[in-house]
């Protein structure tokens, strides 16, 4: 049992600090900007809420955080409440926001200098994967702070991979939408096309998920989509925000990515729509309107 703080208690972040505590027992202290949020937390699992990060890191082994971007980052680690004020020597800060590479640089630097381990430590599979423990976890950092962390990270976790050092896990988390985006946008296209040539869409997606074009994104979005139902999922509204943070990073590193940007501006079009909320299947809606 180790001795935990979470920072964001999110759609993401609920249910992962909920596994530290129940799966492993761990003493879980957690914040959340919105205290009613961080009371309603400590009701349905023990342990203890504090009012600032820096209250609630302060002795603590692991220091767990997910919040929206990387200003509420910044403000949650290096701000004048923040965690990095009083994590103490030797822990390991684990940041499972989605974020830009060069903040989780920025931030293993500043944890360096204060004698701690500051982990990236993006996460995929969304409010269901969260909410049933079985996360994939890209992470960014030094070795010996990731085989520390690894056996708390597993709480949540399917499959915990160390990519690279500081800033790998938030690149390999682009890679992650980068590919979905287009994978997303092939799939609500298949179906488009496949209502307007009259067939069954049930029985297409029987047949074709079990061969090459078979994915995730069929096998647990094609019926909603079919249905016209997207509240199931990761909100467009984010992925706008990750891919803005894929298309900075491309024009930095000169990476060309026409269609994550063409994508991009689709679910632009899917927000003016009303769908700023819907999920991110919801590129099917574009494509009927």
């Amino acid at each position: 049992m180790a001795s935990v703080a979470f920072l964001g208690l999110g759609v993401m972040g609920y249910p992962m600090a909920g596994h530290l505590r129940n799966k492993r027992g761990h003493d879980v202290t957690v914040y959340n900007r919105t205290k009613a949020k961080a009371e309603q937390w400590v009701g349905q699992h023990g342990g203890s809420l504090a009012l600032t990060p820096a209250d609630a890191a302060e002795g603590k082994d692991f220091v767990f955080s997910c919040v929206g971007n990387d200003d509420d980052l910044r403000s949650v680690t290096i701000g004048p409440e923040g965690a990095f004020k009083s994590m103490k020597k030797g822990s390991v800060f684990i940041d499972n926001t989605t974020a830009s590479a060069e903040v989780a640089r920025e931030l293993a630097a500043a944890a360096q200098a204060g004698g701690f381990s500051f982990l990236d430590a993006p996460v995929s599979g969304g409010q269901a994967g969260a909410e049933n423990g079985v996360l994939t976890v890209m992470v960014g950092g030094e070795q010996e702070a990731f085989d520390r962390a690894r056996p708390v990270i597993d709480a949540y976790a399917r499959m915990v991979g160390l990519m690279g050092s500081a800033g790998a896990g938030q690149l390999t988390k682009m890679i992650n939408q980068i590919t979905i985006a287009g994978l997303v946008q092939g799939l609500a296209e298949g179906i488009h096309f496949g209502k307007k040539a009259g067939l069954d869409i049930e029985k297409v997606i029987e047949v074709i998920s079990k061969g090459a074009a078979g994915s995730w994104q069929m096998e647990n979005r094609h019926k909603t989509m079919n249905a016209g139902k997207y509240d199931f999922g990761f909100a467009v509204d984010w992925m706008r925000k990750d891919l803005g943070i894929c298309l900075t990073e491309a024009d930095r590193n000169g990476a060309k990515l026409p269609v994550t940007a063409l994508v991009d501006q689709f679910y632009k079009d899917v927000q003016a729509m009303g769908g700023k909320r819907w999920d991110t299947s919801s590129l099917l809606a574009r494509l009927e309107k």
